[in-house]
């Protein structure tokens, strides 16, 4: 099945804009707490999810930060095709792991923020150090989900999830993240953009780590998304395959739908280090995007389509972003 999301990414105020530029240097000094800016949910090229129609929506603003954490602690969490316990981040067993640890990073015990699915704004979540932890539920209201994000800090924090794919058209329900918004610099301008991530999965259901980045807009018109795939449970991208490409030594599909471009990684990782502007001269060496082309946002997350109406636990362990 072919899916597509288009995400709702935040376009930041002059203040947090502001943040986002100096974070890059110097994010501990730079967290503006539980801003929340407006943004808006526009379907960019390539249509709505499923192919049906487009829509734009508008949310409004929020707080943003939730209550203190209690009674979710961590819970053990089987291997592929095992089931989850309790609702906190996982100690999980399995090849190339040790139950209690996270690849990575360190899991997310004590959240400080709890974000329960919010039906009047999609888009909620928790400005930290520059970052926009976001919970992203675009596309929940549609069908039956149940989700809560618990957060320690922008590159620490665990999504519990509950969905399934009973209606069969393989849509994205949410897009759980922690993103960056930048004010259209050029993307010539920088000599590095790199990203490190970690997360850990529980490999039931449908769903895939990816990073979600804008060009030249954010989900408008003459905007373009290219997708990341990093660690792909079940799920296919739209578009069809056009070329096979290699970065830092990891192939990748490369599949093209309209000014939709995802590459899908031939093998899985849980960690690693990406070099962002390597793909990003790679697109505009191919005539897919003008060289004068702009930066508009940068997402790491995890696409649900399914948990299989089960809970299930997603975590991120470590994130950082460079560019300059």
């Amino acid at each position: 099945m072919s899916v597509r999301r288009v995400t709702l990414s935040c376009r930041f105020s002059s203040r947090s804009a502001l943040c986002v530029a100096v974070s890059l240097l110097a994010p501990p000094a730079c967290s503006n707490g539980d801003e929340h800016p407006s943004r808006t949910n526009e379907a960019g090229a390539g249509g709505a999810p499923n192919g049906g129609a487009t829509a734009a929506q508008t949310a409004g603003t929020s707080s943003g930060s939730g209550g203190s954490s209690s009674g979710h602690g961590p819970s053990a969490m089987s291997g592929a095709g095992g089931s989850n316990a309790g609702h906190g981040p996982s100690a999980m067993s399995g090849a190339g792991g040790s139950a209690g640890t996270s690849a990575g990073g360190a899991t997310c015990a004590h959240p400080t923020h709890v974000l329960p699915l919010n039906p009047a704004d999609p888009q909620d979540g928790i400005t930290l150090s520059g970052f926009y932890v976001d919970t992203d539920t675009w596309n929940a209201a549609k069908y039956d989900v149940t989700q809560t994000l618990y957060v320690c800090d922008y590159d620490s924090w665990y999504v519990v999830a509950k969905m399934n794919d009973d209606a069969g058209d393989g849509a994205v329900k949410t897009y759980p993240n922690v993103h960056k918004d930048f004010e259209a610099p050029a993307i010539a301008s920088f000599s590095t953009i790199s990203s490190s991530f970690a997360h850990r999965a529980p490999h039931v259901g449908v769903y895939e780590f990816a990073y979600d980045i804008w060009l030249n807009g954010v989900a408008s018109s003459g905007s373009t998304e290219v997708m990341i795939w990093t660690d792909n449970y079940k799920q296919v991208p739209s578009g069809s395959v056009v070329e096979t490409v290699n970065f830092d030594g990891r192939d990748y599909d490369v599949y093209k739908s309209g000014s939709y471009i995802a590459f899908v990684g031939a093998t899985d990782v849980d960690s690693g280090t990406v070099d962002l502007l390597a793909f990003f001269n790679h697109i505009i060496d191919k005539g897919w995007i003008a060289r004068t082309s702009t930066l508009g946002a940068i997402d790491y997350g995890v696409e649900l389509v399914s948990t299989d109406g089960t809970d299930a636990t997603f975590e991120l362990n470590d994130f950082s972003l460079t560019a300059e």
